[in-house]
This record gives C-alpha cells, sequence and structure tokens, in this order.
C-alpha cells in the first residue's frame, strides 16, 4: 500500500525547490544589477529651420532622430537586464549657427564616448577632427553625402544613413528590372539637389540607363494654398514637361520644394520618381515584412508617429551599439569598435537579412526600400544583380571603387 505521506512530503520538497530556485533568480538578478555595467551614448543634432508642410496630413516633427535613439535604448535596455548593462542617452541640439564642436566637447568630457550625429557633412568633419575624437566612436545617422564615404572618410566615424550613392543605385536597379531606361531628369536648385543628381547620373551609367532629357526646376515655390494655387501648378509643369519622349521623370529636390508637384501633372502620362513618388528610402512607416508592423507599432505607441529614415538610422547605431557591447561585454571603444566594423558583426534590422559594416568605408551595407505614398514597390538589390561577397555592396562604393584610406 502506498503511503499517503509520501506524496505530501515529495509536494512539500517540490514547492521547497521552486521556492529556492525563485529565491537564488532574485540573488543573482541583484547581484548582477549591483554590477551593472553603464554606456552613455550622446546624440548631436542641429536644429532645423521651421518649415510648412506640404500637407496638413504631413506632421511637423521636432524629435526626428532623437526618436528612433530612444527605441533604441529601449531595446538595448531589455537585453541588458540579463546582460547586465545599462545604456542612457543624452542629448545635445544646437542650432546651425553654433558649432557642432563644443557640443562634443560638452558631452566628452561628462565620460561619453559613443556619439550619434545628426549634422551637416562639413559638421561631421569638423568633430570628428577633434583631439577629443580619437578615443570616441562616432555615428553619422544624417548626412547621406558620398565625399564622407569617398575621400573624405574617418576611421573613428560609422555611416548609419545609406549615402547618396546607395540609394541611386538602389532606384537605378528597380527601374533596370522594369526596363525604364530612358530618363527625364529634373533637378532642382539646391547644392544638396545637385548632389543627388551627381549620384543618378552615376547609378544611371551604372545599370545601362540613358538620360534622355534634363532641365533645371528655377521656378520659385508659389502661394499653394491660395485659391487657385492648383492652376497655376497645373499650368506650369504641364508646359515644363513637354520634351520629348522617356519612360520616367527622376526628380532631384531633397529640398521638397517642387517635387511633390510634379505628379499626375507632367504632359506625357508617366510615372515620377528620385525622391519624389517612387523612392528610395533607408526606412519608412509603409513597411510591413520580416516584423517590420510589430516594430513600427512599437514606435509609434511611444511616439505618436511614424518612423522616418533618420529615426531609423539612429536606431541602427544605438543597437550596433548594444550588439557589440553583448558580444564583447564591454562598453569601451577600443573593444567595440574593432567588433562593429569586424567579420562576425551582423545585425538584424527588419529587412530580411542581417546588416553589417563595410571595413573600408564604414558604411552599413543594408537593403534599402523603394517606396510609394503608401505602399513598398519593391526592395533591393534585385534579384539579378550579382557580386562575388554580397548583393549588398551592388548599392552604393564598392571596395574597388573606393578612395578610403582608414
Amino acid at each position: 500500500m502506498r503511503n499517503p505521506f509520501s506524496n505530501k512530503i515529495n509536494i512539500q520538497c517540490s514547492l521547497l525547490s521552486v521556492v529556492w530556485a525563485v529565491l537564488l533568480l532574485g540573488m543573482s538578478l541583484g547581484s548582477l544589477h549591483a554590477d551593472t555595467l553603464d554606456i552613455p551614448i550622446g546624440l548631436i543634432t542641429e536644429e532645423e529651420g521651421r518649415h510648412i508642410p506640404l500637407s496638413l496630413l504631413q506632421p511637423v516633427i521636432e524629435d526626428i532622430g532623437e526618436a528612433g535613439a530612444l527605441q533604441g535604448i529601449h531595446d538595448n535596455n531589455t537585453t541588458g537586464r540579463f546582460t547586465g548593462q545599462s545604456f542612457t542617452l543624452t542629448v545635445e541640439k544646437v542650432n546651425p549657427e553654433e558649432p557642432a564642436t563644443q557640443a562634443f566637447r560638452k558631452l566628452h568630457g561628462q565620460g561619453i564616448r559613443l556619439f550619434l550625429l545628426n549634422l551637416p557633412a562639413k559638421k561631421l568633419l569638423k568633430v570628428a577632427d577633434q583631439p577629443e575624437a580619437k578615443t570616441s566612436l562616432l555615428f553619422n545617422i544624417g548626412a547621406t553625402d558620398d565625399y564622407l564615404r569617398q575621400n573624405e572618410c574617418r576611421a573613428n566615424l560609422l555611416h548609419t544613413m545609406p549615402s547618396r550613392a546607395m540609394l541611386a543605385d538602389a532606384l537605378a536597379q528597380y527601374l533596370a528590372w522594369k526596363r525604364w531606361t530612358k530618363w527625364f531628369l529634373v533637378v532642382g536648385r539646391h547644392p544638396q539637389d545637385k548632389a543627388y543628381a551627381k549620384a543618378l547620373k552615376r547609378a544611371a551609367k551604372r545599370f545601362g540607363h540613358k538620360i534622355v532629357e534634363q532641365k533645371q526646376w528655377d521656378f520659385e515655390p508659389g502661394a499653394r494654398r491660395t485659391d487657385s494655387g492648383h492652376n497655376r501648378e497645373q499650368q506650369v509643369v504641364n508646359e515644363y514637361s513637354q520634351v520629348g519622349d522617356y519612360d520616367i521623370l527622376i526628380v532631384a529636390d531633397e529640398s521638397d520644394e517642387f517635387g511633390e508637384f510634379l505628379i499626375y501633372r507632367t504632359y506625357r502620362p508617366r510615372p515620377v520618381g528620385g525622391t519624389h513618388g517612387l523612392s528610395p528610402v533607408a526606412w519608412s512607416g509603409v513597411h510591413e515584412q520580416w516584423g517590420a508592423t510589430q516594430f513600427q507599432r512599437r514606435f509609434n505607441e511611444q511616439h505618436a508617429r511614424w518612423m522616418t529614415d533618420r529615426d531609423f538610422s539612429a536606431w541602427l547605431a544605438v543597437r550596433s551599439i548594444g550588439e557589440a557591447a553583448t558580444r564583447t561585454a564591454s562598453g569601451q571603444v577600443d573593444r567595440l569598435h574593432p567588433y562593429i566594423i569586424g567579420p562576425a558583426f551582423n545585425l538584424a534590422a527588419f529587412k530580411g537579412r542581417p546588416v553589417s559594416f563595410r571595413d573600408w568605408s564604414n558604411q552599413l551595407r543594408q537593403p534599402l526600400l523603394i517606396t510609394s505614398a503608401r505602399l513598398t514597390i519593391s526592395v533591393s538589390p534585385q534579384k539579378g544583380f550579382l557580386h562575388q561577397f554580397t548583393t549588398l555592396d551592388t548599392l552604393g562604393y564598392d571596395r574597388p571603387e573606393s578612395d578610403c584610406v582608414n
């Protein structure tokens, strides 16, 4: 006959084991928190000038980049609870007339050695050339200028924002797949518009396209909110676009002055792409694949808006630091930096394949989205564009094309 008391004893022993396990787990977590490694990150961002949004549906964003960095901090700390690491973000905003070097030295003096920089290219280089920057690791989360990855490379400056060459190549690959090879190129009046156009011309030559027409847009932005504003735009664009035949109108308007007005108003019924219309981007609120929907919702719940490409670039930078800190069990630049640009580094980025850094230009290689206003149309690199190492290096300047000497 079985002893009824033995079952009670076994149950009590099991409960006691569970209690001891919980106590031991609590003690281990307590000791883990007691030895937490603090990893501070600084963000230096230039305040943007006030401008009237193109549409009332377009929000005025005042925390661009910062919100993405905070999302990365939250994600890092989720893992950090188990690895004994804690990440914090300190933000310094500078106005356009103010040198960013002062803010950098201030944060460096507070012990911060890991920096996200949302700055124009020239200010980026001034920060990277500071004596204090030699012991720091900097991430460019905003500037797309190709020369930062070509002939003005800095060993301590990594780029999570894609270059103009990468964006132009991503679009050109898709247009080659569509066989829309004859381009009508319209270029804005600002230096950044001309730089984007230069990248488009390189991409056209690289992937077998021909620019059959090119025109400069010289019209001043009109009062589009007047009662007759649309009539003026309709007439101007219709007359302006009366050129020879082409497959697609490609617009270079990084300043966002006129590109949107070209859509549906051209003399010939042709699609519009480039900075407007069919656009290559690092990130968009319309992206939903590879787990991006859940990621987008988390961001929207926290910040009441959709993530931009600069938010995504900031998130990538913070997550790169977090991934390297987890793998190296360190927050020191001399351990994080080699790992991040090394062959073992890769990071999940909701784009279907892991991303990593090019060791010759410090540029993050990543798939790029081809989007419309409401949908992801495609993702580059496109099928059929081959590479001996990774097809991601078909976007932007490859190793043999680079003039970097880090």
